[in-house]
């Protein structure tokens, strides 16, 4: 498969493009620290896979501190003041594309602001994102996996009002792999926000244009809702496993999912990776856990479940996990959730861990591209149920339901690892499938990332509720998995309908580990 584990000393970097994890390097050896070198990454993300991520949406942290504290950051926006049923009124459903679509304040500038606040650094933001203002200005490669994108959902993009196709289309077709993609209105939205402060993009000059903007183009968010957003800090969730403390994102996010998961699964018997009880076994709990998840997971202001609580219930696990039949598949399917995001990662030699996911939810988000500024402003409210009350419906101020979810983990050996993946439905179980694989069976880290996976419902580019699983497999494996009920479908080589993964290990001795997915652009950058 071609990669293999990176070390380091002194620093270490990963992002689902190799650019990015430069641009957080470059940082680390300015003097910056983990989490600095994470903003860098995640603006140079915006811009070089614009097409998974931007500054127009959602981001949210966990982070490692030297002295072992855990936190996490929020940079989540609500739905509009102004939303309202009667807004949607005749239609179904919130729409994937276009203004309503984009009816949620984006959160990510202030989660960055949140980070940068706490962290202590001392390097000006203008040098934290000089790599992403550059690339906006010089213009990057697109990739295959950009062009791929692009092509497949042109149609629907480029007829949004904005600035889409003069942005990604200045051709008048999609982008090719090799084309060069230059975003100057991006590069000076970004050179604005290092003269005018962070906060300007919620209640200053830059606000006050995308709020223009937005009002132009129909989107329901208004200045007053930029201004009232703030990020947040809640305390991420927590569940003990054999070995090792997790951590993941409170709700509004997935979080709890991926911790359920893996607790349900530390209780199971499983003797290798990759052989049934292992796979079988994830995807059991993945259905455990999802049952109860669709049933209360969302925005904890409006109502919700102690998901805290269960994590610290042996017994309420236990009981869980011995409704998981050991030889036999649940019958599936549920609702699947959707989503694109990007995550990364970073580590310094003071000890902090950064585990980060950002997101404009779909491939290019609502598809409005703001004439003044080039943000793409995400769509993550479509999740919104139209619906007078119940799970995730539409409230004003309320936050969508979030497939993000940053992880991190710390053993009792002293390691630290952050991890995480794109994917919607599927970041839980490559989660669970890399820290297993990692973790309880001493897979190297990067081929916990490179080695076949599987996939419980739909990611992007699929419906299908099947369960998926790439070759590479033993063959005796997915027969193993339809004698018991799996609805196995095969789908090939190794496919980014699986995610984008990626990992960091900060050894107890201070030694770096990285992996990154061979699925992806990706690139772990070490010092």
């Amino acid at each position: 498969m071609g990669l293999t584990t990176v070390s380091g000393r002194k620093g270490i970097v990963t992002a689902p493009h190799w650019l990015a994890a430069e641009a957080g390097l470059s940082v680390l050896q300015d003097g910056g620290n983990a989490v600095e070198a994470t903003v860098a990454v995640a603006a140079c993300l915006a811009v070089v896979y614009p097409h998974m991520t931007g500054i127009g949406g959602d981001g949210f942290w966990v982070i490692h501190e030297p002295d072992g504290a855990v936190h996490g950051i929020h940079g989540c926006g609500g739905a509009a003041g102004s939303v309202s049923l009667d807004l949607y009124a005749g239609l179904k459903a919130v729409p994937f594309r276009g203004a309503l679509a984009a009816n949620t304040v984006a959160g990510t500038i202030s989660g960055w602001a949140a980070a940068l606040e706490s962290a202590g650094g001392s390097l000006p933001l203008e040098r934290l994102l000089r790599d992403a203002i550059s690339h906006a200005e010089a213009g990057v490669a697109v990739t295959a996996g950009q062009a791929a994108i692009a092509e497949a959902k042109g149609p629907e993009l480029s007829v949004q009002p904005g600035a889409y196709a003069a942005t990604f289309e200045p051709e008048g077709r999609p982008p090719r792999e090799g084309d060069v993609l230059r975003q100057p209105v991006l590069a000076e939205t970004l050179r604005r926000l290092c003269d005018e402060g962070l906060a300007s993009f919620y209640t200053g000059a830059l606000a006050a244009d995308i709020a223009e903007d937005l009002a132009a183009l129909g989107s329901p968010v208004s200045a007053s809702d930029l201004a009232a957003h703030v990020a947040y800090r809640p305390e991420p969730l927590t569940v003990r496993l054999k070995g090792a403390q997790l951590w993941n994102s409170a709700p509004p996010t997935q979080g709890a999912a991926s911790l359920l998961i893996l607790a349900l699964f530390d209780r199971l018997a499983a003797s290798a990776a990759d052989e049934f009880d292992h796979v079988h076994g994830l995807v059991e709990a993945t259905k455990q856990a999802f049952l109860l998840r669709d049933k209360h997971m969302g925005d904890p202001v409006f109502g919700g479940f102690d998901w805290q609580a269960l994590l610290d219930d042996a017994a309420a696990l236990d009981v869980m996990a011995a409704r998981i039949d050991p030889a036999r598949a649940l019958p599936w399917p549920q609702p699947p959730q959707w989503g694109d995001t990007c995550w990364f990662g970073a580590a310094d030699g003071e000890g902090r861990v950064v585990s980060a996911i950002q997101s404009t939810y779909f491939e290019f988000g609502s598809g409005l591209v703001l004439p003044k500024t080039g943000i793409t402003w995400q769509n993550r409210g479509s999740s919104f149920r139209l619906a007078e009350g119940g799970w995730n419906a539409l409230k004003p101020g309320r936050k969508p339901f979030h497939t993000l979810n940053p992880a991190l983990a710390k053993f009792d050996d002293g390691r630290v690892i952050a991890y995480g993946t794109m994917g919607g439905e599927g970041q839980p179980q490559t989660q669970a499938a890399l820290f297993s694989r990692y973790a309880r069976f001493g897979v190297d880290l990067q081929e916990a990332i490179s080695a076949p996976r599987w996939l419980l419902g739909r990611t992007w580019g699929d419906q299908s509720t099947t369960l998926k699983l790439e070759d590479g497999f033993a063959p005796e494996l997915y027969a193993a998995l339809e004698a018991a009920g799996h609805a196995v479908e095969r789908v090939g080589p190794l496919t980014a309908t699986m995610g984008h993964a990626g990992a960091i290990v900060r050894q107890a001795d201070g030694r770096f580990d990285g992996a990154t997915d061979p699925r992806s652009d990706g690139g772990v950058a070490a010092w």
